[in-house]
């Protein structure tokens, strides 16, 4: 295995200013919102009556990728997360295949999320008001990442109280009935669970962004295993108090059959007036994840960038703000183009197939760690092991077309790579990683 060059505090080097509380609230700006407003519906669908099964089973199978992730990002504390962790422990192939998979992945989801915005904010100016707020994410994240756990920590206060007022709406508007989480619903069986996980395993991602952030973590090998762990707690526990909440309000069939589940929850009882301030954190909430998001698919470019697997130009730093401006701008562009024409429910189940593909190298990754380097982990080898099976059955189990547009969208990846690594067996160049 190559040795690490030492780190350093140059001007090709992010600067580290984030510390635990920081951390957990980046990770909880990616989670909240997501699934809670964008994929219960489609899971419910999935799931019926057993929506909070498919619920534990994805938060299980990033409990373990959490691990995995944490146990990485404390050995190899810079940006990159998986792309970064697979060419050092699995070799540059596998590194870059999962750089791919996040890329793509993460852009469907953020323009998933800017949608979101412009659908709650105004149906009928969708696309114009997605591109908005596309825009001013990009000005926050390119001022500095100072700035993005600053806003990121407002909207998770705003997201947080909104959720608590929808649970109320749920649970006293005289709606509630116990027999919705028994009874039939739309979907059936151990399959339908499994779907439903794989869907839901779309509103947990966002927890591996602090590991993507890792060059900028203050005391990476003690902040990031205790930031990540926290912040999927957290997570996991209101997405389980809100799904109870929704199925005991409108049962599994009408949350499968809304485009804003939680919204048709609140409005259908005595406390209806509760709506438009759902509807209102549901926009808070989607551009808070487009935010984080947006933060972490510009680390990633800029670690592939760093080493020859995209464009170099993407690996400049600013002067002034300390962040890989180019690949911000680069990232915003692409989102513009791809919510033009993504269809939302889709995007969710594409996203979720690519990024499940991300995370079963990350635990590829974590299974080969010695013992001395693993003295981070603080959990199982075995855990590694189970994170990878629960990726690969998971992304197995979501909807036909999802599972096969990111097969697609990896094959592309297996081209390019293969067409990269010819180009520099001609030139006899190897490319460099970022130093860590």
């Amino acid at each position: 295995m190559a040795s690490q060059p030492p780190q350093g505090s140059g001007p090709d080097r992010l600067e580290r200013r984030l510390g635990v509380a920081d951390a957990v609230v980046i990770g909880l700006g990616s989670m909240l919102g997501a699934g809670v407003f964008a994929a219960v519906g489609p899971a419910a669908g999935a799931a019926g009556s057993w929506l909070l099964a498919g619920l534990v089973l994805a938060g299980a199978v990033a409990y373990a990728n959490a691990s995995s992730s944490a146990a990485l990002a404390a050995v190899y504390p810079v940006s990159g997360g998986t792309y970064v962790y697979g060419r050092r422990r699995l070799g540059a192939f596998w590194g870059f295949l999962a750089g791919w998979a996040f890329l793509a992945g993460k852009l469907a989801s953020c323009a998933a999320m800017a949608l979101t915005l412009g659908s709650y904010v105004a149906p009928g100016m969708a696309r114009p008001v997605a591109l908005a707020g596309l825009a001013a994410v990009t000005v926050a994240n390119y001022l500095g990442v100072d700035r993005t756990v600053a806003a990121t920590r407002v909207v998770v206060g705003v997201v947080l109280a909104v959720l608590a007022a929808a649970v109320v709406g749920m649970l006293l508007g005289g709606q509630a009935d116990p027999a919705n989480l028994t009874g039939p619903g739309p979907g059936a069986g151990a399959y339908g669970v499994l779907q439903a996980a794989g869907l839901l395993f779309f509103a947990f991602a966002g927890y591996a962004r602090v590991a993507t952030l890792g060059e900028e973590v203050v005391d990476p090998a003690r902040t990031i295993p205790r930031a990540v762990p926290l912040a999927l707690g957290i997570v996991l526990a209101v997405y389980a108090v809100v799904c109870a909440a929704a199925l005991l309000a409108v049962g599994p069939a009408a949350l499968a059959a809304s485009a804003a589940p939680l919204a048709e929850a609140v409005g259908a009882g005595r406390l209806g007036g509760l709506e438009p301030v759902v509807r209102g954190g549901a926009a808070v909430a989607s551009l808070g994840v487009l935010l984080s998001l947006q933060a972490g698919l510009s680390r990633t470019s800029f670690a592939m960038a760093a080493n020859h697997d995209l464009p170099t130009a993407l690996a400049t730093v600013h002067p002034r703000y300390r962040v890989p401006h180019r690949a911000e701008l680069a990232v915003a562009a692409l989102v513009a183009l791809v919510l033009l024409t993504v269809d939302l429910r889709g995007a969710i189940g594409f996203s979720s197939t690519l990024v499940l593909v991300y995370y079963a190298v990350t635990n590829a990754a974590a299974w080969t760690l010695e013992s001395s380097e693993g003295r981070q982990r603080r959990r199982p080898r075995w855990l590694a092991g189970a994170g990878l099976a629960g990726c690969l059955v998971l992304a197995a189990s979501l909807p036909a077309a999802s599972v096969l547009a990111g097969g697609a969208v990896l094959g592309v990846g297996v081209a390019v790579w293969a067409v990269l690594a010819g180009s520099r067996r001609g030139s006899g160049g190897s490319g460099t990683l970022p130093p860590g």
